[in-house]
């Protein structure tokens, strides 16, 4: 490998082990074998190389979720049924890659702080509502003009899982637990959703 690739890889093991905020130009060069001047010119910045790192453990998790997904041969018909296989699949892979969302959490928390952070996480954000409508939406794709909100409800869906898991994991949501809360929405929506007077 050469001094990009090896201040990646020591980037991503500066994020995994001290988080966002906590990692300094000087871990990275001493996880990486590299020297201080290669982030400026392979990178740019510190925090350019940390998004880097962040996309690529991203597309990781991404690639891994695809390949336990594609085999849609042995997910339930019933559409409920295999959004909770679907589900369960996608925190057994949070558990492999806990700290890819705890480096991104923390990594959110700088927004305010600095801006080139912010631009990252926006690009990065449309670029995950898209992915995840792919990946999850079955049968084609979304009824026209529905597709950002569907991006929107899988990635706010899939943020709110894996935050739960970050801060309380034996209180986290299951596959099975949000397929009970999708069927509850469902029959309160069947219930109320004709008009009638509640």
């Amino acid at each position: 490998m050469g001094h990009r690739e090896d201040l990646l890889a020591g980037a991503k093991r500066c994020l995994y082990q001290k988080g966002y905020a906590r990692t300094t130009a000087r871990d990275i060069v001493e996880a990486s074998g590299a020297n201080l001047a290669s982030i400026g010119y392979h990178y740019g910045t510190k925090e350019a190389l940390l998004n880097a790192a962040i996309i690529e453990a991203l597309e990781e998790w991404a690639q891994e979720l695809k390949g336990a997904l594609a085999d849609v041969a042995d997910l339930p018909d019933d559409p409920v049924e295999r959004f909770e296989s679907v589900w369960t699949r996608v925190i057994e892979l949070f558990e492999r890659h806990r700290p890819v969302w705890s480096a991104q959490f923390d990594a959110i928390s700088q927004l305010d702080h600095v801006p080139r952070v912010r631009t990252f996480f926006v690009e990065a954000q449309q670029q995950a509502k898209k992915g995840l409508v792919d990946l999850l939406w079955r049968g084609g794709a979304p009824p026209a003009g529905t597709e950002t909100a569907v991006g929107q409800f899988y990635h706010a869906l899939l943020s709110g899982v894996m935050m739960q898991w970050v801060v309380d994991p034996e209180h986290a949501p299951t596959g099975r637990s949000l397929a009970e809360a999708l069927r509850a929405v469902m029959e309160d929506a069947r219930r109320f959703g004709s008009g009638s007077a509640v």
